[in-house]
């Protein structure tokens, strides 16, 4: 028998769950703040931060890259708030680690502010613009092609992620809002070090078999000099980023949304093949959402993670609480291979529901609270699949008696692709910031403005917008945000004590990747690191794929296909989790080996 206690789970603590949803109505939340104008005060006084207990842990950033890193440390070392640091993190990012987030793209960033001891959550995910309909990936009768819909215009989405960092630092920044952009600006203008992330990406000839990158005027010449892809420590500069950077940090995100970078970014995303309609309107008119986090108590821990669009609230919800239900009773019940069925069951049920019911709130019926209330757990660990068995969606409504729901929606199994970054950051006053941004596939819709790539997040959305007679929640429209895996997650003890921070890129995986590091630290008593280096296993929908090359991942495979599960191992499965644990002597911190990220407290140096 394989050893998953030495190789994957380690000793499994088996916590019972219980208790009710901590969801605060969104209508009792403010309106999203006003952008102000680069000449109003960026600061907010340092009194109006501080605890009456004072923080003790330290601070620390755990991020996709050293230099992005490094970043976010200075702003800490002066005094900064999370989400100050997040911004210049995030904001050197867009320069180094391009083929993941950035400027073009948007987010999902979860903030807990320890004075104010609330958590809330700015949606700045893109949304369609104006002109878009159902069938915005439809040609007559046909569905396009994913590799058609990603690499055209009609896959571009109106960028959030600028206008999330204003809206965010208005609400807590501590810090100069210019000064945020300082890093990002030097190293787009004296030049940055390739990483072997972007490098092997950029020189991947199957990537470029099937994107545009390499072809299209304004990205060949920059990505490709001289038709040769960047390399590993190379050192490039991009006057492009820093200037946009400038005009953001003096002007405000009026300089993104409006004049000559809101048209170049209409330019890019309407022109051909398969131009958008995109206009500066649906630039200037773009709003960030400001949501309730999605939460809820799992005896002696509350998770937090973002709402709809977003699946991490009701997946991450799903998954912890299903998993406890489905450990069967009794100790002579409680042995390895129980722990691992009971983590792949969970996801299958929870991947099942998320698929058919999440969508964009402001849009669709989105039963959030119903999907994670304890009675529907209760009821769905009942309906676990056969290893064998198809997976299929439950019926929250009619579990809870408010009425059948299953048959709404046709189910959506749109596969989002992993262009994604994770950024996790706690700072000197005990404030965090978790937040997952994107430009859906790798290196977004390969066009570009301003130094930047524009995103593909439209693909998120259903290509084809109805299931047999029934229409998909997640269908395209005028508007609307597509549906994301994105699961930044904030976790609280019984005292309402911050106890883990994390996340992941990864497409559709990232509800398996971020669960692991859930189970794997509150549930299995790993360190943030030991967690991140479990294989990664996703149960989403029949076949179970299962990560060969980390320790215990061959030996999960066997075990899986030995229970009767269809299982289909891959050499390397590619997570990008950061994950932040509070312990009693202080913050451990974790960084995903399989990608260029690393975890580091702030010093005085």
């Amino acid at each position: 028998m394989f050893r998953l206690n030495s190789l994957l789970l380690g000793s499994a603590l088996i916590l019972a769950a219980c208790g009710g949803s901590d969801l605060p109505d969104v209508d009792e939340l403010p309106d999203p703040p006003a952008i102000k104008e680069a000449s109003e005060t960026d600061e907010t006084p340092a009194e109006s931060v501080e605890t009456a207990d004072a923080w003790t842990k330290g601070a620390m950033v755990a991020a996709a890259n050293p230099q992005a890193v490094e970043a976010g440390l200075r702003v800490l070392r002066e005094g900064g708030h999370a989400v100050d640091a997040a911004i210049a993190v995030h904001s050197v990012l867009g320069l180094v680690e391009p083929e993941s987030s950035g400027l073009g793209g948007g987010a999902f960033m979860v903030v807990y502010d320890r004075a104010s001891d609330e958590t809330i959550v700015y949606d700045g995910r893109e949304t369609a613009p104006a002109y878009a309909t159902p069938n915005l990936f439809m040609k007559g009768n046909d569905v396009m092609g994913f590799v058609e819909a990603w690499q055209s215009g009609k896959s571009v989405g109106v960028p959030g992620q600028v206008a999330l960092y204003k809206v965010a630092h208005d609400a807590h920044g501590r810090h100069d809002w210019a000064d945020l952009f300082t890093d990002g600006i030097v190293l787009a203008e004296e030049g940055f070090i390739v990483a072997p992330k972007t490098a092997g990406a950029l020189g991947n000839e199957r990537l470029r078999a099937v994107m545009r990158l390499d072809d299209n005027p304004e990205t060949a010449p920059y990505f490709y000099p001289g038709g040769e892809p960047w390399t590993e420590g190379q050192t490039v500069t991009n006057p492009a980023y820093g200037e946009t950077l400038r005009r953001i940090a003096t002007e405000g995100p009026s300089a993104f949304y409006e004049g000559a970078i809101a048209e170049a970014i209409v330019a890019s995303a309407n022109a051909e093949p398969n131009a958008a309609s995109m206009t500066l309107d649906d630039l200037k008119n773009y709003k960030i959402k400001v949501r309730p986090p999605l939460c809820q108590t799992h005896d002696e821990y509350k998770i937090c993670s973002a709402p709809p669009p977003s699946s991490g609230g009701v997946a991450q919800n799903m998954i912890f609480g299903l998993y406890n239900r489905l450990i069967p009773e009794g100790e002579e019940n409680l042995n390895e291979e129980a722990f691992l069925q009971s983590f792949v069951d969970a996801q299958r049920l929870a991947y099942a529901d998320r698929d058919h019911y999440v969508a964009d709130p402001d849009h669709v019926t989105v039963p959030s609270d119903d999907l994670i209330n304890p009675d529907y757990l209760d009821a769905r660990a009942g309906d676990r699949f056969a290893p064998d068995g198809k997976s299929t969606p439950g019926d929250p409504g009619e579990v809870l008696g408010r009425g059948s729901m299953i048959d709404m929606w046709g189910r959506d199994t749109t596969d989002d692709k992993p262009g994604t970054t994770h950024l996790s950051i706690i700072d000197s006053y005990g404030n965090v910031v978790s937040m997952t941004a994107t430009v859906e596939s790798a290196f977004g819709a390969s066009r570009m403005a301003g130094g930047f790539l524009l995103n593909n997040e439209l693909t998120d959305f259903a290509l084809n917008p109805v299931k047999g007679v029934l229409p998909v929640a997640n269908a395209p429209a005028a508007g609307k945000r597509p549906r994301s895996s994105m699961s930044p997650s904030i976790v609280f003890d019984q005292n309402g004590d911050v106890v883990m921070v994390t996340g992941s890129p990864g497409g559709n995986s990232i509800v398996a990747y971020t669960a692991k590091t859930l189970v794997g630290v509150l549930e299995w008593g790993k360190t943030a690191q030991e967690a991140i280096e479990l294989p990664n296993i996703i149960a989403r929908g029949d076949t179970i794929v299962v990560e060969q090359d980390a320790p215990g991942g061959p030996e999960a495979a066997e075990a899986l296909r030995e229970m009767g599960y269809t299982v289909q191992e891959r050499a390397s499965v590619t997570s990008g989790l950061h994950v932040i644990v509070v312990t009693q002597d202080g913050l451990d911190g974790g960084a995903d080996p399989r990608r260029d990220g690393v975890a580091k407290m702030l010093t005085d140096q």
